[in-house]
C-alpha cells in the first residue's frame, strides 16, 4: 500500500500582507513537521485552513466566498477540519463560531502554535485562541520559494492610525530577540536562501523594547549584523514607518552589500490635515524630507508607497496635495486603496465629511494615472542597463521566457537559461510602469557589478 495515501492532508489560502504569507509559511511548516502532506485543492484536504486578512473589506467579502465551499466540502465529508486564522479572527474571536458554526478552530496571529495544539488534541471540539504570545518566526517553515525566506522580527504595532485594526488584532509591538533573528537568518543562508525579507508591522522601530545586556538595539543594527551573514546576496524589509525613517537606516542601503536599492514608505495622504486625521504623526514637509533623505544618500533607489483614497474630511485640494506628492517623488510603485472604514477603528465612527463612493472612485482613477505615468518614467532609467536578477520562475505571460526581480524590487521577463535561484545579469531591453524585459547577458556574470 501506498503510505502517502494514509497521511492527512492540508490545504492552505492566505489572503493580504506579507506578514500573512510567512504565518502562512510557518502553519505549512508545522503541519509538516506533524505527518500532514499539502494538498492542491480544498476538497481533497483532512485541514482546510484560512489565514485572513481585515484591512480592506475586499479581503473579508473574498475570504468569506472561499468559506462557503469549505462549508459545503465538510457537509460531504464531516470529519475535515476547518480553522481560520489570521486578522479578520482575531477581529471577531468568538463572533467566528457565531457566523459561521462549522469551522472547528479559530486563532489570532498571536497563536498560531496553537494548531498543533488543536490538532494533536484528544477531543477536536471547536476551540479559539486569541492571546498575544510569541512568534510565528520560531516554527518550522515550508518556504513557497527556496531561495526566498521570510524573517519575523517583530509583531504589533504601538502606532494609534485612526483606520487601521493591525493593533487590536496583532497587539502591542514586541521585537523578536536580535539573536534569534540572526540565527534564524543563518539556518536560511545554509539551506540556500540566497535573499531575505525582514517583517515587522514596523520594522524600523524594532528594538526598543529589547532590554537585554546590551540595552535596546536598532533596526540599523539588526540590518548590518544580517548583511553579515554568510550566503545571504540581498536582504529586504516591510513595512516601515515614515516617522521611525532614521539617517542610519537609509545609510544602511548606501553601506551594505546586501540591503537592497528599495524603500516601501507608505504616504497614506500628501495633506497635513488628513494625516493628522489618520493620526499618521507626520505631516507632509516631514515626509518629503525623508524622501530627499534618501535620494541624498541613495540616488537610484526605488521608492514605493501605499495611499488611502477618500478618507473621511478628504476635500479636493487635499487630494491635490496628495497628487503632488505623487508628481514630486515619482514612486516606482504603489497601492492605492480607496478607504473602507473597519469595525473597532476610530475612523469607522466618523459621521461628518464622508466622501461619496462615485468621489472617491473618480479620484482614484486620476491617482493611479499619476502613479503609473511617473512610474513609467522612473523606470526608463534602467532601459540599457544590465541588471542584477533574482531568477524566481518562468514568465507568467510567457512560458519561453524567465521571470525574476532587481534588487530595485522591480520584475524582470528575460529570456535566458538560468534556474531559479540563480543570479544573472540581464540586458534591460524595454520598461513599463510594472515591469521590465531583457535578455540573459552572457558576457557579465552576477556579482560583477550592477549596472
Amino acid at each position: 500500500m501506498d503510505l502517502s495515501l494514509m497521511q492527512k492532508r492540508y490545504h492552505v489560502t492566505t489572503f493580504g500582507c506579507q506578514m500573512n504569507e510567512h504565518d502562512s509559511e510557518r502553519m505549512k511548516g508545522m503541519l509538516e513537521s506533524l505527518d500532514y502532506r499539502a494538498a492542491e485543492e480544498q476538497a481533497d484536504a483532512d485541514v482546510i485552513l484560512f489565514n485572513t486578512c481585515s484591512i480592506r473589506e475586499t479581503a473579508d467579502s473574498r475570504f468569506v466566498a472561499h468559506l462557503g465551499h469549505a462549508k459545503r466540502v465538510k457537509k460531504e465529508r464531516p470529519e475535515t477540519i476547518i480553522g481560520v486564522g489570521g486578522c479578520w479572527a482575531q477581529s471577531l474571536k468568538d463572533e467566528v463560531f457565531q457566523q459561521f458554526p462549522f469551522v472547528d478552530v479559530a486563532f489570532g496571529p498571536g497563536q498560531v502554535h496553537k494548531l498543533a495544539e488543536f490538532l494533536t488534541s484528544d477531543s477536536l471540539t471547536a476551540q479559539g485562541y486569541f492571546e498575544f504570545e510569541g512568534f510565528a518566526g520560531d516554527l518550522p517553515d515550508k518556504r513557497t520559494r527556496e531561495h526566498q525566506g521570510w524573517v519575523q522580527i517583530s509583531v504589533g504595532c504601538n502606532c494609534n492610525c485612526s483606520y487601521c485594526i493591525v493593533p487590536q488584532t496583532r497587539g502591542r509591538e514586541s521585537s523578536r530577540p536580535f539573536d534569534g533573528v540572526v540565527r534564524e537568518v543563518e539556518r536560511l543562508a545554509g539551506e540556500g536562501v540566497r535573499e531575505v525579507t525582514l517583517l515587522g508591522q514596523n520594522v524600523n522601530a524594532y528594538g526598543r523594547d529589547l532590554r537585554d545586556a546590551g540595552g535596546p538595539r536598532t533596526f540599523a543594527e539588526l540590518l548590518a549584523a544580517v548583511d553579515g551573514v554568510e550566503g545571504i546576496e540581498r536582504v529586504r524589509y516591510t513595512s516601515p514607518h515614515p516617522k521611525d525613517m532614521k539617517e542610519d537606516v537609509i545609510l544602511a542601503h548606501a553601506q551594505l552589500a546586501s540591503v537592497c536599492e528599495h524603500i516601501h514608505l507608505p504616504l497614506q495622504s500628501g495633506s497635513t490635515p488628513i494625516l493628522k486625521a489618520m493620526r499618521r504623526t507626520y505631516n507632509r514637509e516631514r515626509y518629503l524630507d525623508r524622501v530627499a533623505l534618501i535620494r541624498e544618500h541613495v540616488p537610484d533607489c526605488a521608492i514605493t508607497t501605499d495611499i488611502i483614497v477618500g478618507f473621511p474630511g478628504e476635500t479636493e485640494e487635499d487630494f491635490q496635495l496628495t497628487l503632488d506628492v505623487c508628481e514630486q517623488v515619482g514612486y516606482d510603485g504603489a497601492f492605492t486603496f480607496v478607504f473602507s472604514p473597519r469595525r473597532g477603528t476610530e475612523a469607522a465612527l466618523i459621521t461628518e465629511g464622508l466622501v461619496p463612493h462615485e468621489v472617491k472612485v473618480e479620484r482614484m482613477e486620476r491617482l493611479v494615472e499619476v502613479v503609473q505615468r511617473r512610474a513609467h518614467e522612473r523606470a526608463q532609467r534602467f532601459v540599457g542597463r544590465t541588471m542584477e536578477v533574482l531568477v524566481e520562475g518562468t514568465s507568467r505571460t510567457d512560458p519561453s521566457r524567465l521571470r525574476g526581480r532587481t534588487r530595485h524590487n522591480k520584475a524582470v521577463n528575460f529570456t535566458g537559461l538560468a534556474q531559479p535561484g540563480e543570479l544573472v545579469m540581464v540586458e534591460i531591453e524595454r520598461a513599463t510602469s510594472q515591469t521590465l524585459a531583457g535578455a540573459e547577458s552572457l558576457l557579465a556574470r552576477a556579482g560583477a557589478g550592477v549596472g
